[in-house]
């Protein structure tokens, strides 16, 4: 037998289907070890002068299980294949799964589309590991727990709830403050927009009495296309936009100039994470990290190519079977040669961009077989998939100087003559037409007015304008953008308002503060510089225990203890300047260590409780704390014994039993101090017979999975059409 280590549950019904019965595949759901909670500041490595020493631990109690199910599975294959995803991440866990397995043969096979022909072709070419990519790995994830560990516990002396600080998580904070501060700070000021109506049928706006080079071009960008709401020249009082209405009125309007030129406007590159999350935000409202659930659940069905890339490139086979779609079913959008994107500077480029496995794939089929969220994703890569490989877009834009007296007036028009890549992809404005107009032609006037607007602060961003913002400045890489907005949510940093992310008091607080204590981790390029040595640690360009402990001794460390000796003191008894010992019972919200917390109260049982320092809440306003069962020889949170009392009630779902065909209900645990839940029959008298013994299915990665029936698939309506 030979075994594959795949990466996530949901993989496995597919992958077993194209490897055959001579093979076992099993997964490691995501990481299965991480930095151990000991040593100095609980960082779980050594920074030695010249050597990093670290130690791991499995990442939860299920990771244990599972590292014992997998040496299991060792023994019974003669060769083992690591196929967890194709990234830096993917490459460390593949690591730490050699490494915990004691693998000496461990074969490493790379994939970005799980289809038949690829996953076949990655096995019939394995590789070594790549030890550069480990490195750059694991170098993160020491750095990270370096700036978190050492940095969280100066904002824990604000006592305002400040939870912790990272690498990326501050930097990403400080630009939502910094936007809030700009809006706090501004002045609106009140203007206005004057205009001439004609009868020949359009509406022209006030240009100045002369008009620049720069007054010409504005508005207008590189692609033809009008980039601002149309409006004047600004006018800042009533009394000069009642005159220029006067003059309007008076004197003769003559078109002094008429300009029209045909632009073209070139495909948009094929998606990439930051371009998929911003989409799906605009299109179909899905946060970044929605977006990622949903296309890793296409990705392992395999329908989409891998989603986590920061390369627009494709392969040839696509772009070939592009043009062939395109052939058939569209000739006169098939451009002369292969459009070719160019990506990013600094983009990794390790696979290709985000795009369909099959173009030719029925949409009326995958409409009845997957969810609407997935569906319409799937269309949105779809479509810009064949967009980028189109003809440009042919505007043809005009633009009119008419002169009345001494001031002089502006319009301006743009017709789509050929739609190109708009037909799949629509990202231009509406046609506004002129009418046929000569130069020097007097025009009848029809109207003049003026309307009082007023200037407008910034725009908070929205998530998907974040990661936009993130991806520009190299704030993080593209499998960090959607858990950092994340995570600045749950530590109640950022709430979102109105679809837009809004600091709270506790997060202007906390940035006000790192850029007194910590002031480099909150720019931009500071932490882009760190990204910048870590892609060179993956090239094999750059030593990691080096550049870390460089880093550290050069930077950091010395930063750190002048951020302390400028602190006032910690208030008496304050929590988070305690050392307390850390218990491995994991926190059931964020999963880190709990820490023991001694009491003398002696209905206390083993003389503490278990508390979580990262600041995670059972309910508001109260701190996550577990204290020790002695009947159940559990840790539990208060109110959540094994009893039935405090329990929550099993809550019905939208499933079928693989086996009698009823409802399927989500039923509520817990187990070694963490709440849990499981799907089950919820004919409670059928659960007593032995055909439903396996009816069981666990969460994992946003899928509910059985070790015997697989992925759940969920009852679908089969009369919906395609909209493709």
């Amino acid at each position: 037998m030979k075994l594959l280590i795949v990466e996530s549950p949901g993989k496995i019904k597919k992958l077993k289907g194209i490897l055959g019965r001579e093979w076992i595949v099993k997964a490691s759901v995501g990481h299965i070890r991480e930095l151990a909670n000991d040593g100095c500041d609980s960082l779980g490595f050594d920074l030695g002068p010249h050597q990093i020493d670290c130690r791991y631990i499995p990442r939860s109690p299920q990771a244990k299980q599972t590292i014992a199910d997998l040496r299991a599975a060792t023994q019974k294959a003669h060769q083992v294949f690591l196929a967890t995803d194709p990234d830096r991440e993917g490459e460390t866990i593949a690591w730490h799964l050699q490494d915990t397995l004691r693998l000496k043969k461990a074969q490493r096979v790379v994939y970005t589309e799980i289809t038949d022909r690829a996953v076949k072709a990655a096995i019939s070419n394995p590789r070594p590991l790549n030890q550069d990519l480990v490195d750059a790995g694991r170098c993160r994830d020491c750095l990270d727990k370096l700036v978190g560990y050492r940095g969280s516990p100066l904002v824990w002396r604000l006592n305002n709830g400040a939870k912790s600080v990272g690498r990326v998580q501050s930097a990403t904070l400080h630009l939502i403050c910094q936007r809030e501060r700009e809006i706090l700070a501004f002045t609106p000021l009140d203007y206005w927009s004057v205009f001439v109506e004609y009868q020949e049928g359009f509406r022209a706006f006030y240009h100045g009495s002369s008009v620049t080079p720069e007054q010409e071009h504005s508005g207008i960008d590189d692609t033809g296309i009008s980039n601002v709401t149309a409006e004047s020249t600004r006018v800042l009082s009533q009394d000069e936009a009642n005159r220029l209405v006067q003059i309007a009125q008076v004197e003769e309007h003559i078109i002094e100039k008429k300009e029209g030129k045909l632009s073209l406007k070139k495909p948009p590159a094929p998606f990439i994470t930051s371009s998929l999350q911003q989409a799906a935000g605009s299109r179909q409202k899905l946060s970044p990290e929605r977006t990622m659930e949903v296309a890793q659940k296409l990705y392992e069905k395999g329908l989409i190519t891998y989603m986590r890339t920061d390369s627009v490139q494709l392969s040839p086979e696509f772009c070939q079977a592009a043009h062939q779609w395109l052939q058939t079913n569209d000739p006169d959008n098939v451009p002369q040669k292969v459009t070719k994107q160019r990506s990013k500077k600094g983009a990794q480029e390790a696979h290709e961009a985000i795009r369909p496995t099959d173009l030719t794939k029925r949409s009326a089929d995958l409409k009845q077989e997957l969810p609407e969220d997935e569906f319409k994703l799937y269309v949105l890569i779809w479509m810009r998939a064949i967009a980028s490989q189109c003809k440009p877009a042919q505007i043809r834009k005009t633009k009119v100087l008419i002169q009345s007296g001494p001031i002089k007036w502006q319009a301006k028009g743009q017709v789509v003559e050929f739609k190109g890549y708009s037909k799949y992809w629509q990202d231009i404005s509406a046609d506004k037409q002129l009418p046929a107009l000569q130069r020097s032609q007097s025009l009848q006037l029809q109207g003049a007015g003026h309307e009082q607007k007023q200037t407008q602060p910034p725009y908070r961003f929205t998530e998907p304008k974040l990661v936009q913002i993130m991806e520009k400045k190299g704030i993080g890489r593209p499998s960090t953008y959607a858990p950092t907005i994340k995570t600045l949510k749950l530590r109640q940093y950022v709430e979102v308002t109105k679809k837009q992310l809004q600091p709270t008091t506790i997060g202007l607080e906390v940035d006000e503060f790192m850029g007194k204590a910590l002031p480099d981790l909150l720019e931009a390029k500071f932490t882009a510089q760190m990204e910048g040595q870590l892609d060179l640690i993956s090239e094999g360009k750059q030593d990691w225990q080096q550049y870390l402990i460089s880093w550290n001794q050069s930077y950091f460390e010395p930063a750190v203890k002048k951020a302390v000796s400028t602190l006032p003191p910690p208030s008496p008894g304050q929590y988070p300047e305690r050392k307390l010992k850390k218990s491995r019972t994991k926190c059931p919200l964020c999963h880190q260590a709990l820490s023991k917390v001694p009491t003398k109260s002696k209905k206390v049982k083993k003389g503490f409780f278990l508390k979580c320092e990262q600041g995670c809440e059972s309910e508001p306003g109260k701190d996550l704390v577990m204290f020790w069962n002695s009947r159940d020889k559990t840790w539990q949170q208060p109110g959540r014994s094994g009893s039935k009392e405090g329990q929550r009630t099993p809550q019905l779902m939208e499933y079928s039993c693989p086996v009698c065909d009823h409802n399927l209900e989500e039923y509520f645990y817990v187990k070694e101090g963490e709440e849990k839940s499981l799907l089950r029959c919820s004919n409670a008298a059928a659960r007593e017979n032995r055909k439903h013994k396996d009816v069981v299915y666990f969460q994992s990665k946003g899928s509910w999975w059985s070790p015997k029936f697989g992925v759940l698939e969920e009852r679908r309506d089969a009369s919906l059409e395609s909209d493709r």
